[in-house]
């Protein structure tokens, strides 16, 4: 109704003989959109078209209820007139019963026409709010709305025009018959003086004469208005379809993006419609008009080869012998000669053959790759009104590689599907070869280099440009951009509307620059990708991406709920752990995220030192299986001299949500019920466990298996000995934390690493 609302404000303005064209008073007259406004906009009128005879019941269905929302409004009103004049209309409009299609296409007019007028307005008549978008923010269907409702004004112009130039060289051929009948007559009769008839006729077809040529210019000008507005619409549909391609590369990287292809499918079948109309009105001209006829060809060609979209990416890493599926969508669908069958076919290409593809219509030479189950035919659905062709099953079988250079990794080398077939539109006499290519994607033959071929997908969507030639990306981008897109990949993958702090972006530059003493802002430092994901850290024996991944999928996968309630700090630095926390009383702590093994999460808290003093303490970091087998709030609140979350909130207030019952289960076909709890370092000690002598094994870092010890007499406290290796993350040496069972006797296991 808002439309309606604003039409309102804008009639005051506008001469009655517009009102009256706008609302033909035997047709659809206003009393109709008056009463009807809110239901009326409410409808899908964009879609109908006269040549689309399978809308003729949709179209029908929304007469009958126009007619039946009339007939009980006038039922409604006490006013005899208006009861008399909408049972009139409700009447008169039966008339579009034998040609529903006609209505519809009436009222979509309507609209369309009241959008041009409140365009052409000044916001201050209308009272509409007037807001700056950006080309890549604005909505898909606002601007082709404005855009197809100014083009199809001009297409009527120029049928207008046609009509009257037809009726006016009626009028001149009938006038040029007078003549020849009045010449003939007074040729006859044997009279020579000046026929004041006969001058008469001579004047009128004169006058005829000139404005036939004077509508004939007008007509060429009106044609080549309407092709240029069409090449300026289309022109900004390419723009919106290359946009939304780009914003499904962005997608990848966690960015919102809008996957509705109907706004813009419904605008491309507007187009074609129009060009369609264009031409004809070309050839009804008489006379050749070649460069409007070569306009409306490549036009129409361009459109056509634009309007393949690869709808469902396949995934971007792609592990040979493995199955997946991808969708391409062909927004002219509807337009498809009927016949045999459209077969798409897919293609794996390298880099090098995308950038060859700059021409329509050239196709790979080489095969690099072989594809199975790479063929899908291009099908209709009429619910959707989608014509789509979904390859399920594919896979890759075998894949040929370029010669690498220097350095570069398999898993730096990129690949894509490059979509093709052979395509008829009715009413075109020639096929038209159409073809689009996927994102770029990586092909690995085992899983352990999933993580670094992730690496090159994200480097490749975060920081390429919209109009690149396949596939350059830049060696080296500031800290910003890069910090933006760990941000939105971390929020995006865990899910969660809890970002990076500004703290966590701070470490995590220090983290990739290997700079852990410097405060100063890194934004304006640039990284390079081999910072990113090919030199190791140092000291460590993975890169900064292959870290920064793990704690992801630590996040997603059990600490999701924790990280969204603000109970994690995360990335923290060892200075400043130990500039916040050694004010704090003991038993304060907080979870930061390890910086020295892959997906792991630890717990940093104040102890007392032997000296009487405070200390800060690492409890060995518990990864991902440690998780699985008690979650991190059963685990915090089995640690006794942890009490505080940083900076003071009591832990069971604030974790009570995440513990989970305890209780031993009872007995069951004649086992004893036991339970998980967890003890750090001396705890362990104290445990009331039937054990005679135990001394703890070490484990290397990347040995996480629990030592379990067998069940022996234990004369006294049993103590941890001396363990030796490698000091901690933070030069106190490394926490042990047990697990202990509790049953019958209980049992303890070794969790510690050195």
């Amino acid at each position: 109704m808002a439309q309606w609302a604003q039409m309102n404000q804008l009639f005051r303005y506008l001469p009655t003989q517009t009102v009256t064209d706008l609302y033909p008073p035997t047709t659809f007259p206003i009393e109709v959109r008056y009463f009807l406004a809110e239901w009326i906009e409410e409808q899908r009128w964009e879609d109908f078209e006269l040549e689309k005879l399978e809308q003729e019941v949709q179209a029908k269905d929304l007469l009958e209820k126009i007619i039946s929302i009339l007939q009980s409004l006038a039922h409604q009103k006490p006013n005899v007139v208006e009861k008399m004049r909408l049972m009139h209309i409700s009447r008169n409009m039966t008339m579009f019963q034998q040609q529903p299609l006609q209505f519809g296409v009436l009222v979509r007019d309507i609209l369309r026409k009241e959008r041009v007028l409140l365009s052409k307005a000044s916001p201050q008549l209308v009272n509409v709010p007037q807001f700056p978008q950006s080309p890549s923010s604005e909505p898909v269907s606002a601007p082709n709305m404005r855009d197809v409702d100014h083009l199809v004004l001009k297409v009527l112009e120029v049928q207008d025009c046609r009509q009257k130039m037809h009726q006016f060289q009626e009028d001149l051929n009938l006038e040029r018959q007078n003549f020849e009948f009045s010449q003939g007559s007074i040729q006859q009769n044997g009279l020579d003086q000046q026929n004041t008839e006969l001058q008469k006729h001579q004047n009128k077809i004169q006058q005829l004469e000139y404005s036939v040529k004077t509508m004939a210019k007008n007509r060429f000008q009106l044609l080549q208005g309407a092709v240029d507005c069409l090449d300026q619409c289309q022109s900004h549909l390419i723009s919106r379809l290359k946009a939304w391609r780009w914003e499904q590369h962005q997608s990848t990287i966690g960015h919102a993006f809008e996957d509705n292809l109907g706004p813009l499918q419904t605008w491309c079948e507007q187009l074609i419609g129009v060009n369609g109309k264009l031409r004809q009105e070309v050839m009804l001209v008489g006379e050749p008009i070649p460069e409007l006829h070569e306009r409306l060809g490549q036009l129409l060609q361009a459109l056509i080869q634009s309007s393949l979209m690869v709808d469902k990416q396949p995934p971007q890493v792609i592990k040979t012998q493995s199955k997946f599926s991808t969708t391409v969508r062909y927004l002219l669908g509807e337009k498809v000669a009927p016949g045999k069958p459209v077969v798409v076919k897919a293609q794996i290409i390298t880099e090098n053959q995308a950038k060859s593809l700059g021409q329509l219509g050239s196709m790979p030479s080489e095969n690099v790759g072989e594809l199975i189950n790479n063929t899908a035919i291009l099908e209709h659905n009429t619910t959707s009104k989608s014509t789509c062709a979904t390859f399920r099953n594919m896979s890759i079988k075998k894949i040929k590689r370029a010669d690498r250079k220097g350095s570069e990794s398999v898993t730096e080398e990129k690949f894509a599907l490059l979509f093709s077939s052979e395509i008829t539109i009715t009413g075109c006499d020639t096929p038209y070869r159409i073809q689009m290519i996927s994102l770029p994607v990586v092909v690995i033959v085992h899983g352990s280099q999933d993580s670094n071929a992730l690496a090159t997908i994200i480097w490749d969507c975060a920081f390429s440009e919209p109009d690149r030639i396949p596939f350059i990306v830049p060696e080296r981008v500031p800290w910003k951009l890069m910090c933006m897109t760990l941000n939105c990949k971390f929020m995006a993958e865990v899910q969660t509307q809890h970002c990076l702090d500004q703290y966590n972006q701070h470490f995590l530059a220090q983290k990739i620059f290997d700079k852990p003493d410097i405060s100063e802002d890194f934004s304006n430092m640039m990284v390079t990708w081999a910072q990113f994901n090919k030199e190791v850290l140092p000291g460590r024996p993975f890169t900064f991406w292959q870290w920064f991944e793990g704690v992801m999928e630590l996040t997603k996968k059990h600490l999701k709920t924790y990280w969204s309630d603000g109970l994690i700090f995360g990335f923290i630095g060892k200075q400043h752990l130990h500039l916040i926390l050694k004010e704090r009383p003991n038993g304060t702590f907080l979870l930061r995220f390890s910086d020295s093994e892959i997906g792991g999460i630890t717990i940093a808290y104040v102890a007392a030192s032997e000296n009487g003093g405070q200390k800060i303490q690492n409890i060995q970091p518990f990864t991902k299986r440690d998780l699985e087998i008690r979650c991190l709030g059963d685990r915090i609140r089995d640690i006794e001299h942890i009490t505080s979350l940083y900076p003071d909130y009591l832990k069971h207030d604030v974790f009570r949500k995440y513990y989970t019952d305890d209780s031993l289960p009872s007995p069951n076909r004649g086992y004893i019920g036991v339970t998980l709890q967890t003890k750090v370092g001396v705890e362990a000690g104290s445990a009331s466990l039937n054990v005679s002598s135990m001394t703890p094994r070490s484990e290397t870092p990347q040995d996480h298996n629990p030592s379990v010890y067998p069940q022996q007499q234990f004369q006294q406290p049993f103590t941890p000995g001396p363990v030796s290796g490698p000091t901690s993350e933070h030069g106190h040496g490394d926490r042990r934390y047990f697990e202990v069972i509790r049953g019958l006797g209980g049992m303890l296991i070794d969790k510690s690493i050195c």
